[in-house]
């Protein structure tokens, strides 16, 4: 079922919140892990209900209220967020009053505030929304089965529907993750950038509101016994929606820059993708199990506007079709299909 994108809000590593900034300055980072640029919140809820929230939860409110704003949405049918990590910072807090206190007198704010349904729960409290609110909590696929369980409620008539995918990285985090070679260490190369971000979009079936973008389809693949698995299923992905690798105008490619892990994705630049412009797009987020909701929220912008920051090369328009893969570990492999208003 084709559904429309109407509206977006993103807070990324970049200056996604504002895309004429986006447009005219790329951020690069030195650090071993990309940080959001974070506007000022006050712009967004007011200032004592700031000072309760942790930084995913403000990030998560800002890039929904931004969202809801850009599509003249005061109240949508249902609430869906997605989130592998959920909220590590207050967890993090949480565990080290458990042994500061020896487990004796804790306050229980950081575990409350610590659960993966805080950031849905909290935009439906700003809100007053009593309407259907879920959180996908399904590692690097949270975002592409947030995506599915929309279509559907559109399918039944629900909408429009405001669907986020929101993960933070945090010290502990990325200093656990590194222990096992999945991010950059200081000083190392050849591998992952972490990453983070929150970006929302507003989802509707029918085309009314001067949407966006056209989200066709998505799909999942776990654990592919080989890259000629991945090559087959990105076929008949494309053939169940009528088309061919011959109508995609862009490929959003999930390269995180670390070499062992990008070798499948290279191999696939060489053969399926082989003459098709390609853009890296986990370059501008970082690398975190929903950074598919970047690459969307950067499929939909390129779409409507039908330009290119000077810095993204290569890419041709005007593009009708673009194809998103992301993949998470070489375990998790999705799809998604984008494509310009008729």
């Amino acid at each position: 079922m084709k559904v429309y994108i109407r509206s977006t809000g993103n807070i990324s590593p970049q200056h996604s919140l504002n895309p004429d900034a986006f447009f005219s300055s790329r951020i690069s980072t030195t650090e071993n892990y990309f940080k959001s640029v974070e506007p000022d919140y006050d712009r967004f809820v007011d200032s004592k209900m700031i000072r309760r929230m942790s930084r995913i939860v403000r990030m998560g409110v800002a890039a929904a209220i931004t969202c809801l704003r850009n599509g003249n949405v005061e109240n949508p049918a249902a609430i869906l967020t997605a989130t592998a990590y959920g909220c590590l910072e207050d967890s993090s807090s949480f565990l080290r009053r458990m042994i500061e206190f020896e487990e004796k007198m804790l306050s229980p704010t950081a575990f409350i505030q610590s659960t993966h349904n805080t950031v849905g729960a909290q935009i439906a409290l700003l809100l007053k929304c009593h309407n259907y609110n879920n959180t996908i909590v399904h590692r690097a696929f949270s975002f592409e089965n947030a995506l599915t369980e929309a279509m559907m409620l559109l399918q039944e008539g629900s909408g429009p529907v405001l669907i986020g995918a929101v993960d933070e990285i945090t010290d502990d985090r990325h200093a656990i993750l590194s222990r096992f070679g999945l991010y950059k260490k200081t000083g190392e190369e050849g591998r992952n950038i972490a990453g983070e971000g929150a970006a929302f979009f507003l989802l509707e079936s029918q085309p009314g509101g001067s949407p966006q973008a056209c989200l066709q389809d998505v799909q999942t693949l776990y654990e592919p016994e080989s890259v000629g698995a991945v090559e087959h299923a990105i076929g008949n992905f494309l053939d169940e929606n009528g088309l061919s690798m011959r109508d995609m105008d862009l490929i959003l490619t999930p390269h995180t820059g670390n070499k062992k892990m990008d070798e499948p994705e290279n191999h696939l630049l060489n053969s399926v993708f082989r003459g098709k412009a390609c853009f890296p797009y986990k370059s501008l987020c970082g690398d975190y199990p929903t950074a598919a909701g970047f690459g969307l929220w950067l499929a939909a912008l390129l779409l409507k506007e039908q330009n290119a920051p000077a810095w993204m090369s290569g890419i041709r328009f005007p593009i009708r079709q673009i194809l998103l893969h992301n993949q998470n570990g070489n375990e998790h492999h999705s799809f998604i299909l984008i494509s310009a208003l008729d």
